[in-house]
């Protein structure tokens, strides 16, 4: 496709076949966040080898509470991604460089919001989630220094989401390999070279940010004619902002309490000591690359059916639905089994103390044997929200993981704490809930909106 004499990667969505068009809008986009954990897991790896289990540890213990501080906002960049779907749905490409201007913007202050809160409350944080002594001093040196990086992370995410709702994932996965390399890179200058321990890898991972930040925007800017900001000329729109935040909130909120649930566990995980920590950290990597593939399909679903229930194509989206859960239980289910059996050999990339090496063994074995299970929810949710139901996944998500998780960990947690396992096994069992709910709910409201949809559009077209 051309535009003004200049070659696009614009994928058309609303017509030929789908699996291909999702296969390549979604391996690239599972490619480009194994890539970045991969970079990332080097910070845990370098610290691991050249300094000693406390720096691992203090690396391991921070993911959590990120997740929960940046979540809101890369919920909202799904809205970023569903409204620009639906207005190349609805033809109305006119509005989108004002759309892309508005979702830079909010990126930027997010960025900034962020890198003060989280200098602000590292310390504090870390005390209440029982950071070991030998560990918090390293850990919140860490935090600091990583939040500085926040206003990049933020624009690299409200980047990616653009490109992505027109289809093209393979220049995210560029800046990735770009920046990584040169993380890798950094890490092993400033921490075995240097002796900077964990300040190293976070300076590291600041300074790979930025790059990745400047190469997506570069992207945007000299790449789609229809994506450029038109400075002077883009403007921030109410109707703009309320479909973004509309969709987007809701996402946002879920991670964010998805991510506190989480917090928790990772309190009761810091309880069993510094090697637990590493441990469950380190296996916890291997759930994540499950995951992408995961949020892949699901990032595939919210914006190949965000295009086709704009333009009113409900068979194409029921296609779509189909075709993303199935790739992703496919490919997480191979994932899954793979990781886990092959659980000591992956293990030993990261650490070879035998007892971190033990605990992760047993996270696989609870955790990770069942990381296809979250393809239910999250394809699901995202074909809700794409059709304009977003507060619903969440909410269910909310009450079915995160709650429930909670719960467990203050009540039948509570009577065992010495338990490693038990506190381990709430992880499927809100899977399970949560996909069951999500997708019953899915069904029953696609079957009766594209029902009254099509209609709709039938009486329409005989008057």
């Amino acid at each position: 496709m051309s535009e003004n004499g200049r070659k696009t990667v614009r994928m058309d969505m609303l017509h030929g076949p789908l699996l291909k068009k999702i296969l390549i809008f979604a391996l690239p986009l599972a490619l480009s966040s194994i890539l970045q954990q991969l970079f990332n897991s080097a910070d845990v790896a370098v610290v691991g080898w050249f300094v000693d289990s406390n720096a691992q540890a203090a690396v391991n213990s921070n993911g959590a509470f990120i997740n929960l501080m940046i979540n809101l906002f890369t919920g909202i960049s799904v809205g970023v991604t569903v409204t620009i779907a639906e207005y190349i749905g609805r033809g109305r490409t006119d509005d989108i460089h004002s759309i892309i201007f508005t979702a830079m913007v909010i990126a930027v202050i997010s960025g900034v919001f962020l890198l003060l809160l989280g200098i602000a409350i590292a310390g504090p944080i870390l005390m209440l989630m029982q950071t070991p002594e030998n560990v918090i001093e390293l850990a919140t040196l860490y935090l600091r220094i990583y939040f500085i990086g926040m206003p990049f992370v933020m624009v690299y995410n409200f980047g990616a989401a653009i490109l992505r709702s027109v289809g093209d994932t393979r220049k995210a996965l560029y800046a990735l390999i770009i920046s990584g390399v040169l993380n890798v890179g950094l890490n092993m200058l400033f921490v075995a070279g240097c002796g900077m321990s964990v300040a190293g890898v976070a300076i590291a991972t600041v300074i790979a940010d930025a790059v990745s930040a400047g190469l997506v925007f570069i992207f945007i800017m000299f790449g789609d004619p229809m994506l450029r900001i038109r400075f002077g000329k883009s403007k921030i729109k109410k109707e703009y902002l309320v479909k973004i935040f509309r969709i987007g909130v809701p996402a946002g909120i879920q991670g964010m309490v998805f991510s506190l649930s989480n917090v928790c566990i990772q309190t009761a995980v810091n309880g069993f000591g510094d090697k637990a920590m590493a441990g469950s950290g380190d296996a916890v990597y291997f759930e994540y690359y499950v995951y992408f593939f995961v949020n892949a399909f699901a990032q595939a679903t919210v914006t190949f059916m965000g295009q086709n229930y704009a333009a009113g194509l409900y068979d194409r989206c029921r296609k779509i639905f189909l075709l993303s859960m199935t790739s992703a239980l496919i490919i997480s289910t191979v994932l899954s089994l793979t990781f886990t059996f092959g659980g000591r050999f992956f293990i030993r990339i990261y650490t070879g103390d035998p007892e971190v090496i033990e605990f992760a063994l047993t996270r696989m074995r609870y955790v990770l044997m069942f990381a296809m299970l979250p393809s239910t929810y999250e394809v699901g949710g995202s074909a809700l929200r794409a059709i304009g139901h977003s507060m619903l996944p969440a909410a269910l998500t909310v009450i079915g993981s995160c709650l429930l998780r909670i719960i467990w960990v203050f009540t039948v947690f509570a009577l065992y704490p010495d338990n490693f396992i038990l506190l381990m096994i709430i992880y499927p069992i809100t899977w399970a809930v949560t996909g069951s709910a999500v997708l019953l709910s899915y069904f029953i409201i696609s079957h009766k909106t594209f029902r009254k949809k099509s209609t709709d559009t039938s009486e329409n077209t005989v008057e």
